[in-house]
C-alpha cells in the first residue's frame, strides 16, 4: 500500500494507492489495484472520514471506510472508533458482516444511539477469488464490468442508531476489467450548494469509456470534480475508494510506500 498526498484546485488532497498481486491470482495474470483520495470539509481542521487498508489473516486485503456524523474532531473520533473496532475483528478472522454488526452495537452502546456513522468494508478474498462488499451507507457502490455499469443501491442504514442493524452484503467474482467505486456522502453533496449536483454515474462512465485509467486516477478525478463543483470549498468531507482488477504479468511482489505532508489531515 502507499499513501500519497498532493494539492489540487487550491486544496490538499490525501490519496492512497496499493498494488497487490496475491499468490493465488499470480498464475492467472491478474493484479488487484486500489486507489483512494480524501479531503476534509472546507474550514474544518479534521476530516470526519477514516480510511484503513489491512491484510487479512488468511490472505487478501480489506479496505474499511467510515464517515462519522457531522464533521470535525468529533466526527473523526467516531469514525476512528468504528474503523478500529472493525479492523481489530477482521484481524481475528471475524467475517465482515459480523464485524460491521459488532461495530454498530459498540457505537450504539458507547453513544446511546445518539451518534451514527456510515461504514463500508471491501474485502478481497483469495480463497473464493471474490470481493465482498459490506455496506452500511445510504450512498451506493458503483460496480463496472467492462462497459457495463451497475449500482448497488439497496436500502442501507448507518450504524450506531439502533441495535441489530444489518449491513447490505454483495459478493462479486474477481475478473479482469472489474472496477468498484466506494465513497462517502460528500461526493453526493458536491455542487448542491450552487444547484449543480454531481452526476457520479456519468462521470465514472466518461472516464472508463475514454481511456483505461488507474484506480488512483479515477479517485483523483472524481474528487477533483467534486471540489470544483463546490468552488474549491468542499461542503463536506469527501473520500473515494477505487478497486480495479487488471490483466498484468509482473513479479509476485507486494509493494508499499508512504508519504504524508504535515497538515494534510
Amino acid at each position: 500500500m502507499s499513501f500519497l498526498f498532493s494539492k489540487q484546485a487550491g486544496v490538499i488532497i490525501a490519496a492512497l494507492t496499493s498494488d497487490v498481486k496475491p499468490k493465488s491470482l499470480y498464475n492467472q495474470g491478474m493484479e488487484i489495484k486500489i486507489g483512494a483520495a480524501k479531503i476534509r470539509k472546507y474550514a474544518v481542521s479534521k476530516s470526519g472520514d477514516t480510511l484503513e487498508v489491512i491484510e487479512r489473516p488468511n490472505g487478501g486485503l480489506s479496505v474499511v471506510l467510515a464517515d462519522g456524523q457531522t464533521s470535525g474532531q468529533g466526527a473523526k473520533a467516531i469514525s476512528m472508533m468504528v474503523v478500529r473496532k472493525v479492523i481489530g475483528l477482521l484481524a481475528e478472522g471475524v467475517r465482515d458482516g459480523a464485524a460491521a454488526r459488532a461495530a454498530s452495537d459498540h457505537l450504539y452502546t458507547e453513544k446511546r444511539g445518539k451518534v451514527s456513522s456510515t461504514l463500508n468494508i471491501a474485502s478481497i478474498d483469495l480463497k473464493t477469488k471474490t470481493v465482498v462488499l459490506t455496506r452500511n451507507n445510504p450512498s451506493p457502490i458503483y460496480v463496472c464490468h467492462g462497459d457495463q455499469l451497475d449500482i448497488l443501491s439497496t436500502e442501507s442504514s448507518p450504524i450506531g442508531i439502533a441495535r441489530h442493524i444489518r449491513p447490505s452484503i454483495s459478493e462479486i467474482a474477481l475478473k479482469p476489467g472489474l472496477t468498484i467505486i466506494i465513497y462517502t456522502d460528500g461526493l453526493t453533496h458536491a455542487g448542491k450548494r450552487i444547484g449543480q449536483p454531481m452526476d457520479i454515474g456519468a462521470a465514472i462512465q466518461a472516464m472508463l469509456s475514454d481511456e483505461d485509467p488507474s484506480p488512483q486516477e479515477i479517485a483523483d478525478s472524481l474528487l477533483a470534480h467534486a471540489v470544483r463543483l463546490d468552488e474549491n470549498r468542499p461542503a463536506d468531507d469527501i473520500s473515494v475508494v477505487v478497486i480495479r482488477v487488471i490483466s498484468e504479468e509482473k513479479d509476485n511482489v507486494r509493494r508499499m510506500s508512504v508519504s504524508l505532508p504535515f497538515g494534510a489531515i
